[in-house]
């Protein structure tokens, strides 16, 4: 009981840090959209003056500039459901930062029976481990290939990535870790979450590539 209990404080204080971690990426990645908005009338009036002096060199210099900045803070993918959208943009902003292509197909309605909380513990788990195990990967042998959508009344969420190592073994019933600490605390708050929703979790490990299928049911106000 007292050693459950400390494996539940230390669940639970894996959890706030984790979604302290998400939320920050978030915030910063949005806070960068904004200061882009912010500054957009400024850079039109510079292009203008540019234009009215006949300085197409600088015209282009400049628009050159502003895509390059533009695509840091440029929104990825588009779920239809903002929380989904703010955790996998500033993921993937993530990933991209460490040479991680990431192919992404998602479409959720924009109000889901889940709450952002647990929406926000599976998909930043998901992708997190993703990415750490593509660390181990040369790069041009990386990707992450994420699938989203809506069968019938159940949220379908898939995460496939290369893996460095051949076909993985279960352990207990599980498969084994070698990331550490946090890393089982993640695979366990997954589990954890997707139970108490009622939901189904596989994973499958072949040769060189490792895949989560997670489904969880949603009840939508009758219309």
């Amino acid at each position: 009981m007292l050693f459950q209990k400390l494996i539940d404080r230390r669940i639970a204080a894996y959890q706030r840090e984790l979604i302290e971690t998400h939320f920050r990426e978030v915030e910063s990645m949005y806070r960068e959209m904004r200061g882009w908005r912010h500054d957009y009338r400024n850079h039109i009036q510079l292009m203008k003056s540019y234009a009215a002096a006949n300085d197409w060199d600088a015209v282009t210099s400049y628009l050159d500039e502003l895509e390059t900045d533009l695509n840091t803070v440029d929104v990825a993918v588009k779920t239809g459901n903002r929380m989904a959208d703010a955790i996998l943009n500033s993921k993937m902003s993530l990933a991209k930062s460490r040479n991680i292509p990431v192919r992404a197909d998602a479409n959720i309605p924009a109000a889901l029976s889940i709450s952002d909380l647990d929406l926000c513990v599976i998909i930043g788990n998901l992708f997190d481990n993703a990415i750490e195990a593509s660390l181990s990967l040369p790069e041009d042998q990386r990707m992450i290939r994420i699938y989203m959508d809506m069968k019938n009344t159940q949220l379908y969420i898939s995460f496939t990535n290369f893996s460095a190592r051949k076909k993985q073994e279960k352990i207990g019933g599980r498969f084994r870790t070698t990331k550490g600490e946090g890393h089982g605390f993640g695979l366990m708050r997954i589990d954890s979450v997707v139970n108490r929703l009622g939901g189904y979790l596989r994973r499958a490990s072949e040769d060189g590539a490792f895949t989560t299928e997670v489904l969880l049911p949603q009840t939508f106000p009758a219309g």
